[in-house]
C-alpha cells in the first residue's frame, strides 16, 4: 500500500531545494495522502458484496454503516502514509529513494521531498486525518446492527496500529512489516462484515487473508528494489535480511502460500469447490509477476502487475461472494 521507506544510518543526504509550488494545494495533500494508491480501500467492497443477495439483506443503515466505515479507513490510510512520509523524510531515505539515482521514482509522489509541503504542514494533515477516522470509526459503530466484542476492539486495535506503521513505536523498522500489511488487508474486509453479521464465516475470513496478501505482494517486491537502503539503515525487511536467491525463494514461497489458501479452502469445503477455478486467473498472474520479477528481472514491473493481481483478485472475489449467495 505503500511506497516503501529507507533509512540511514550516515548523515542523510541533502534535501533538494524545494521546488516552485505548481501544483493545487488540494492535489499536493492527495499525494501526501496517496489517494491514488487505493487498493486497501477495496476490502469494503468485498465484505459488502458478501451481504448484498439476497435482494433486501442490506438496510439503509447497513449501507449507511459501510459508506462510513470506506471514509473512515480512507482518513485513516492518508494519516499512515502522511506519517510515513514525514519519517522517511526525516531520516533521509524518502531523498535517497526519490533521488537522481532511482529516476523510475517519481520524486512528486512525495511532496516533502519535492518541497511542495512542510514537515509541520504533512504533521498536520497527518493528525487532523486520525481524528476524523477516529470520529468516523465511532460512528460506523454506532450504526452497527451487531456489536461483538472482536469488532469494537478491532477498530480500536485498527485504528493505533495502522498510525504505528512507520511513526511512533515504527512497526515496519522493527520486523513486522509483512505480517503488517496482511493483517491490516484482512481487518479492513473482515470488521464491517462482523459488525453487519455479527459472525465471520469461514469463507469471509479466507477472503480476507487472501485481500491481505494482496498488498504485501506489492510490497515485497518494493522492498526487493530498495534492498540496499533498508540494509544501510537496519530495516529488517525479509530482502534485506536474506540474501537475493533467499529473498526469491521466500516471494514464491508467499505465492504458492495464497494459491493454497485458494485450493485448500476449495478442498475442504471452507470455501465452494469451485472458488480456486474462479481465483485461477489471479493466480496465474501472480505466476506471471514472479517470473517478470526473478526471471526477467524487472522489479518495478513486477510490482506494477501486484497492483494488477490485487485489483482482479478483489473482482473475483466480489463475482465469487455474488454466486455463493445465488447458491452455485
Amino acid at each position: 500500500m505503500t511506497d516503501s521507506t529507507l533509512t540511514t544510518t550516515t548523515a542523510p543526504a541533502e534535501p533538494p531545494a524545494p521546488a516552485p509550488r505548481t501544483d493545487s494545494r488540494l492535489r499536493t495533500y492527495a499525494r501526501l495522502g496517496k489517494l491514488d494508491v487505493y487498493d486497501y480501500y477495496l476490502g469494503t467492497f468485498i465484505a459488502l458484496s458478501a451481504v448484498l443477495l439476497p435482494v433486501g439483506t442490506l438496510t439503509g443503515r447497513t449501507g449507511a454503516l459501510f459508506g462510513v466505515f470506506l471514509v473512515g479507513q480512507v482518513f485513516l490510510l492518508m494519516a499512515m502514509t502522511a506519517f510515513d512520509d514525514v519519517t522517511g523524510f526525516r531520516d533521509g531515505s524518502d531523498i535517497t529513494n526519490y533521488g537522481p539515482d532511482h529516476p523510475l521514482r517519481n520524486v512528486n509522489r512525495k511532496p516533502l521531498v519535492a518541497g511542495a509541503l512542510r514537515v509541520p504542514e504533512a504533521l498536520r494533515f497527518a493528525w487532523v486525518s486520525a481524528v476524523a477516522a477516529a470520529l468516523l470509526f465511532a460512528v460506523t459503530a454506532a450504526l452497527a446492527p451487531h456489536r461483538p466484542a472482536w469488532t469494537t476492539i478491532g477498530l480500536v486495535v485498527l485504528w493505533v496500529v495502522t498510525l504505528q506503521y512507520s511513526y511512533g513505536v515504527k512497526l515496519s523498522y522493527h520486523g513486522f512489516q509483512e505480517l503488517y500489511l496482511v493483517a491490516l488487508g484482512f481487518a479492513l474486509v473482515i470488521l464491517p462484515y462482523g459488525m453487519v453479521t455479527g459472525r465471520a464465516t469461514g469463507f469471509l475470513l479466507v477472503q480476507a487473508v487472501l485481500f491481505g496478501f494482496g498488498p504485501l505482494m506489492f510490497g515485497v517486491y518494493s522492498n526487493t528494489n530498495d534492498v540496499d537502503g533498508d540494509r544501510a539503515v537496519g530495516r529488517p525487511t525479509v530482502a534485506a535480511l536474506t540474501s537475493e536467491r533467499g529473498n526469491a525463494r521466500f516471494i514464491g514461497a508467499l505465492s504458492l502460500v495464497e494459491f493454497l489458501t485458494v485450493a485448500v479452502a476449495s478442498l475442504t469445503g471452507v470455501a465452494p469447490w469451485w472458488f480456486v477455478l474462479v481465483m485461477l486467473p489471479a493466480s496465474l498472474l501472480r505466476l506471471r509477476q514472479y517470473l517478470l520479477g526473478f526471471r526477467a528481472g524487472d522489479i518495478m514491473r513486477a510490482r506494477r502487475t501486484g497492483f494488477a493481481v490485487h485489483r482482479l483478485g478483489v473482482v473475483l472475489m466480489i463475482v465469487a461472494n455474488l454466486l455463493a449467495a445465488l447458491g452455485a
